[in-house]
């Protein structure tokens, strides 16, 4: 009798020792989706880091979705292209870009006025898509087609040289410009 005492309560005890540990496995299996949902999430933001979300960068604003705690629609730098590819992750309707995110206003461009930049490199550094051109002690210049309009590259500037302006574009008043020829072809 004492035997199957013992039995019974090593069976019981072995029982609630294997349903602790699935509690165990299936709250590292939320951890590891939550985790691995923000890191697919993250991918297809467009990691300026600008804070235009409300939220630090895009790393803090992807876990900030995949909790449920962020629409899908506050990135202006990722756009509806952003919205699109999340809202298909998740399966969800995708939405218009949030309305108090975007000022209404142009897409904005960083401009450095060469006259005062002195080479700091202080914007390069702040520059998260990398679209500063130029080196220690040299005249930097903004890469305009790799610029988000960002404006992380304003506070760091020494002499406020940089200034955002309005970028209006509009394929009716694109033209094209012929290139100056360096060399006359002969017919």
């Amino acid at each position: 009798m004492a035997t199957s005492l013992i039995i019974f309560l090593l069976a019981t005890v072995f029982c609630l020792f294997a349903g602790l540990i699935r509690s165990f496995d299936s709250l590292d299996s939320t951890v590891i989706n939550e985790s691995d949902l923000t890191h697919r999430i993250n991918a297809l933001l467009p990691q300026t880091q600008c804070g235009k979300c409300q939220y630090d960068g895009c790393q803090p604003y992807a876990r900030a979705i995949a909790r449920g705690k962020a629409d899908i629609n506050r990135c202006p730098p990722g756009g509806d292209e952003s919205i699109e590819h999340i809202a298909a992750l998740l399966g969800r309707d995708s939405l218009p870009l949030h309305t108090e995110t975007v000022a209404e206003k142009q897409s904005m461009l960083a401009l450095i006025d060469e006259e005062l930049c002195i080479g700091c490199v202080k914007c390069i550094q702040a520059c998260p898509v990398d679209a500063i051109l130029g080196a220690a002690k040299q005249i930097h210049t903004v890469i305009e087609r790799s610029c988000t309009g960002c404006e992380l590259c304003i506070a760091p500037c020494p002499v406020d040289c940089i200034s955002m302006t309005e970028v209006n574009v509009e394929i009716k008043k694109w033209v094209w410009t012929k290139p100056p020829s360096l060399h006359e072809l002969s017919p």
